[in-house]
């Protein structure tokens, strides 16, 4: 029996999978958390085998709650299921120490494949995705500029591509307005870009927002 933890902040995701993940005799949702500090909590209280967790939430982003979850239980797998499409997060995720990225437009198709390779050891990837991690073992000169922003630099600067206002992302990150417009002057030094115009431009081209 494979005890699953899912990580959302929306209840009627959470229940969704919980659903689906039903009808599978080998697998049980023990546990189900809004939040990264729920989930640190449902680590300590309970046994699991498996992380199934969305990479955008309020507050610490999926990314910062999956290296402490590695930090805590480095065997414990955590498959990340995502809106975000593989260009802007997998990589990341799986640098980070996820056993797989999954976009929420295709878990019905890929869900229980995904969780029963992971749960076993291995590594779920789609060969889209493969293909791209094999092209990503160059050396740091060939990076492009975005693969040179933290994971925190990485996220607000696809939430500026994608239109949002420094005010919201604010919001949606629980920061403050000034932290934010700070992190955006740090991603226009790094990427050489002049504005968010240019810098939505480059995100549309390299396919980080759609």
């Amino acid at each position: 029996m494979t005890r699953i933890a899912i990580v959302d902040d929306h209840a009627i995701v959470r229940r969704g999978l919980s659903q689906i993940l039903a009808e599978f005799p080998d697998m049980a949702v023990t546990a189900e958390c809004g939040n990264g500090q729920e989930l640190f909590s449902s680590m300590v209280n309970e046994e699991l085998d498996l992380v199934l967790m969305d990479i955008s939430m309020p507050g610490r982003n999926g990314l910062d709650v999956l290296k402490q979850v590695k930090t805590m239980k480095p065997d414990l797998p955590v498959l990340i299921l995502s809106m975000h499409p593989e260009e802007q997060y997998a990589i990341r995720a799986l640098k980070a120490g996820a056993s797989g990225y999954i976009t929420k437009e295709s878990a019905s198709d890929e869900l229980v494949v995904a969780i029963r390779k992971a749960s076993g050891g291995g590594k779920y990837v789609s060969t889209a995705m493969a293909e791209r991690l094999a092209t990503a073992v160059g050396s740091r000169e060939d990076q492009a500029l975005h693969e040179l922003l933290s994971d925190r630099e990485h996220q607000i600067m696809c939430l500026i591509a994608a239109g949002k206002t420094v005010s919201k992302i604010a919001d949606e990150l629980s920061l403050s307005v000034k932290t934010i417009s700070t992190y955006r002057s740090r991603i226009l030094i790094k990427m050489r870009l002049n504005n968010n115009a240019e810098l939505t431009n480059y995100a549309i081209k390299c396919g980080l927002v759609n």
